[in-house]
């Protein structure tokens, strides 16, 4: 695992100042604290810094083919590499390293771009072809290793984190107001936006080919739904098992010990499960939670890690909000709100005291249909048209809203009643900040500039969808393009990079993905239950209180920190020193969301803290100020 960054300018003549380089491979030293490289040569520069996992003595990076006429670094992890060894050293090729790095020059070699399609992991790739004089950056089918670049007329700048990339002094920050609107509807800026008009993120399952001074960005991957497998039921169930089991083993091949994140949900406790009959010595738990009432699994996770064995690791959170804040936005590089990213950053920072690499559960509820909404699905048809349904789905929904917020039922439908709100929206991504709330919060010069981000960044993507999906596969299809790539892995990513720990993820193996896609939805929500066919396969490994449990999220407490301890700091933020909001925002619209959420009229929990999020954003990377965590 690391972090990755290079320039190549367009003119030959002109050299990449290795200072430069330098500059942007520190600023992503917490990827990779054990070594820094570079390959410099001329117009090109290539930069890592490494997190040393496989091959800890050989594996430096840059690495070369035999003649060092094309060179890679690489950030992430090639699971089925020692295959792929085997296949590139019977085609002739000879290998210096043990490392999984190597192989892909090799395989590049063999395949061209078309090696792509024989890896099996996570990964952000950037390989310099010097004969053809091409640069390519690849990044993996789901969006597990990030990959941000800017492309100029005088060259490409490509890295990590927007922390390396903006050393580059010739890439302008200015904000696009299209990406805030996103933001703020769906807590993250989707790729292929940055909040900054010049940066770009490559999307997941894409390929970037900068030849000639200009930049072509095509997909190599895309997940297919059909056709559905006519397979019996029982055969279903253990292709599941035995492509989970695979997943788990092949994530365990590392030169140092791998450790699991343990939550007290099914698809954390599978991992954990499977991966101690595959270790001969105790697995390695971590989990933590809140003082908070309903906000903690540790008491669930505990008995998991009992039950196998674990040797467990667990921590009530008890962070100062107000001091991680600016360290979290100084991380993410742009604003982020997804409040799990607060006990994401102490669950991988206690981890990686103790570890290098861990295992999660994440994607389990995106392959096997997990979430509440895709209960729904079928009842609304939104992707089918079934006109009589949607209205019977709309006016369910908004009857809905009599129940109470505090049940996890009353929240989801008072989402799904928003999301239905006229004009119709889809219930299967709901907005967490509302179209008509952002236009009355906004500035008029700036709402005409975003009238049209929602539908060109979200509603386009639905409306994208091909007509042969059911709703429950369009609502899956939706969620491996959006909300799983660009908030829940960009999370954990960014979370645990900045702990120096590597995140391995089973459940978003291509290979069992694949499989899962072709599985009728009917099994997935047997008995209209979430991953009703996962709960089945692993249904021998798991207690019956984790196995018939509700779903649980992996959250924060905001709305309850802003009317406590964070109160003092967000006031002071949103309302009497702001910056960055008032370009914006209308202040008396801020201040009529604090209010109503101060007064308990309103639950403005999540909005609130996304506007502290871009404030406390804009003053670490707009305003130039450093933030301690504390207002003046």
């Amino acid at each position: 695992m690391c972090g990755i960054a290079g320039k190549v300018h367009t003119d030959r003549a002109r050299r990449v100042e290795p200072a430069l380089l330098r500059r942007m491979t520190a600023a992503i030293a917490h990827r990779g604290p054990d070594d820094e490289q570079a390959y410099l040569e001329g117009r090109v520069g290539l930069g890592i810094r490494r997190l040393s996992i496989i091959d800890l003595a050989g594996g430096r990076q840059p690495i070369s083919n035999e003649d060092r006429s094309v060179w890679i670094v690489f950030n992430g992890e090639i699971y089925n590499y020692r295959q792929l060894r085997e296949e590139v050293l019977a085609a002739g090729h000879v290998l210096r390293t043990r490392s999984d790095t190597e192989v892909i020059v090799h395989l590049y070699e063999e395949l061209g771009p078309g090696c792509l399609d024989r890896l099996r992991g996570m990964f952000a790739i950037a390989l310099w072809d010097a004969p053809r004089e091409r640069l390519l950056l690849a990044r993996d089918r789901l969006g597990k290793k990030p990959l941000l670049y800017a492309s100029l007329p005088e060259g490409l700048t490509f890295a990590s984190e927007f922390g390396a990339l903006l050393q580059d002094a010739a890439i302008p920050r200015e904000i696009d107001p299209g990406a805030l609107d996103a933001f703020l509807r769906c807590q993250a800026v989707p790729s292929p936006r940055t909040i900054y008009r010049a940066v770009r993120k490559l999307p997941p399952g894409h390929l970037l080919t900068w030849e000639k001074g200009e930049a072509r960005v095509e997909r190599f991957w895309s997940l297919r739904f059909q056709p559905k497998t006519q397979a019996p039921l029982p055969e279903i169930r253990g292709r599941v098992r035995e492509l989970l089991d695979e997943s788990v083993r092949l994530r365990l091949e590392s030169d140092v010990p791998v450790g699991v994140l343990l939550s007290g949900g099914i698809d954390s406790t599978a991992v954990a499960a499977l991966m101690a009959r595959h270790l001969d010595r105790p697995v390695q738990t971590f989990s933590v939670g809140f003082e908070e009432a309903g906000y903690s699994e540790l008491p669930a996770a505990r008995r998991m890690a009992e039950r196998i064995g674990a040797q467990h690791h667990e921590a009530v959170v008890k962070l100062d909000v107000a001091a991680i804040l600016p360290v979290l936005a100084r991380h993410y590089g742009e604003p982020f709100a997804d409040k799990s990213a607060v006990p994401t950053y102490a669950v991988t920072k206690m981890a990686g005291q103790a570890l290098k690499v861990v295992l999660s559960g994440d994607g389990g509820d995106e392959a096997f249909a997990g979430y509440q909404r895709y209960l729904a699905a079928p009842l609304f048809g939104w992707k089918s048209g079934a006109a009589g349904r949607r209205r019977l789905g709309e006016e369910w929904l908004r009857r809905a809203l009599s129940l109470s917020s505090g049940s996890v039922t009353g929240r989801f439908s008072r989402r799904c009643a928003e999301a239905v709100a006229p004009p119709a929206r889809s219930v299967l991504f709901p907005e967490f900040f509302p179209g008509y709330r952002l236009a009355a919060l906004y500035r008029e010069a700036v709402g005409r500039q975003v009238a049209t981000a929602w539908e060109e960044e979200i509603l386009g993507r639905w409306r994208a969808l091909s007509p042969a999906l059911d709703d429950l596969d369009a609502a899956l299809a939706l969620d491996y393009g959006l909300y799983l790539p660009e908030t829940l892995l960009v999370k954990m990513d960014i979370a645990s990079m900045a702990n120096s720990l590597e995140v391995r993820s089973p459940f978003l193996d291509h290979v069992l993905l694949e499989y899962a896609a072709i599985i009728p939805g009917g099994l997935k929500l047997a008995g209209g239950i979430g991953k009703a066919l996962l709960r089945e396969s692993v249904r021998d490994l798991l207690p019956p209180e984790i196995l018939g449990g509700p779903k649980r999220g992996f959250s924060a407490p905001v709305a309850a920190w802003l009317r406590g301890p964070l109160k003092g700091y967000a006031e002071a933020l949103l309302l009497r020193g702001a910056r960055g909001l008032p370009e914006f925002f209308r202040p008396a619209a801020v201040r009529s969301l604090w209010e109503a959420h101060q007064s308990g009229r309103e639950n403005h929990a999540m909005r609130l803290w996304a506007l502290l999020v871009f404030e406390v954003w804009f003053r670490l990377w707009m305003d130039g100020d450093g933030m301690d965590g504390r207002v003046a």
